[in-house]
């Protein structure tokens, strides 16, 4: 399938979605679409993923295309207007469009009329399973480890360093499975519950259900984490996903630099106080551990300098760390497994 990946004026930094579909996804991705950066290539910005060319709207991508991905995941997951004569122009050419906002495209007036009269389809990944219910508190009874990532933020990397611990886990002989709680996960593994639209009294039974569905036909699996647990608008969240997975080992992930919440004043406490939070809290469910750690050092120039914040982030945790971007997760995936 060839894609394209709307991505205006946020790629790539803040543009999480198109940056992990064209790193993890299994389609051809033809052009991002961005305004601001229309005539440079991902390979300026990207050396680990797929080249595309960057264009300046959707009626600069060539055909074929199939299908168009909202690629930016906005605070609110509201829809920008000026996206609308992108989204337009996709339907009109018969593609698809796949979004992950809060906002569903579905229900659009416009564009549900425009798909009916061009044989599109609407795919709105952030719209849960209607059929979810309470958790039962039996995750912990399938065969396999569960493993589940946390973040000192949101926005530091739980979803890549999830997808990297699969790859090494496999790469290391394990038979591991991805679940996904996000709507970039769910599109990159085409199955998944998005955490953050289920009704609150069913986000834990939303992520035991995907446990289940899975966890006795693996050897480990690894639950991708949202938010965090000191974030004001997301620590709810990130509690349902702790409680739902009764996981048996946690993995904290954190930015070099980062030292406020995203979107907020706040200063984010020391490292050692999340160890104590994440397991404290969990506990009473279900014990657990921070085992490792992973650090997104996408801001620190050089390897060198990469590898001294590496090590002092593990020093501080006192645990196993990596950048499973810049050094992969093979060298910290036997501490986790």
């Amino acid at each position: 399938m060839r894609i394209a990946l709307l991505a205006h004026e946020k790629f790539p930094d803040s543009a999480k979605t198109a940056v992990g579909v064209l790193r993890y996804g299994d389609h051809e991705v033809v052009a991002v679409v961005d305004r601001e950066n229309a005539g440079r290539r991902v390979s300026d910005f990207l050396d680990d993923v797929p080249d595309a060319p960057i264009v300046g709207s959707m009626s600069d991508v060539p055909d074929p295309v199939d299908r168009l991905v909202i690629g930016i995941a906005p605070i609110g997951g509201g829809f920008d207007e000026s996206w609308r004569p992108d989204v337009r122009n996709a339907i009109e050419r018969g593609c698809d469009v796949v979004s992950g906002l809060h906002y569903f495209l579905a229900d659009d007036d416009e564009f549900a009329s425009l798909a009916a009269e061009h044989g599109a389809e609407l795919h709105d990944v952030r719209k849960p399973d209607p059929d979810l219910s309470v958790a039962d508190g039996v995750a912990d009874e399938v065969n396999a480890e569960v493993v589940l990532t946390v973040g000192t933020d949101c926005s530091v990397g739980k979803m890549t360093a999830t997808l990297e611990l699969v790859q090494a886990a496999e790469d290391a002989g394990y038979d591991a499975a991805f679940v996904p709680t996000g709507q970039t996960g769910i599109m990159i593994a085409g199955w998944g519950n998005p955490i953050d639209r289920v009704i609150s009294d069913f986000t834990a039974g939303a992520v035991e259900e995907m446990i289940l569905e899975v966890g006795d036909d693996h050897d480990v699996v690894f639950v991708e984490g949202q938010g965090s647990i000191v974030h004001p608008a997301y620590s709810a969240v990130t509690c349902g996903i702790l409680h739902g997975s009764m996981a048996d080992r946690l993995v904290l992930c954190h930015e070099a630099g980062r030292e406020t919440v995203h979107g907020y004043d706040q200063v984010l406490p020391d490292l050692d106080e999340y160890v104590s939070l994440y397991e404290s809290l969990a506990a009473p469910v279900h014990d657990t551990e921070i085992v490792a750690g992973m650090l997104n050092t996408q801001h620190v120039e050089g390897d060198d300098a990469a590898r001294e914040a590496v090590e002092s982030f593990a020093d501080e945790l006192d645990v196993p760390a990596t950048d499973p971007i810049r050094f992969g997760a093979d060298e910290v995936v036997d501490f986790v497994v």
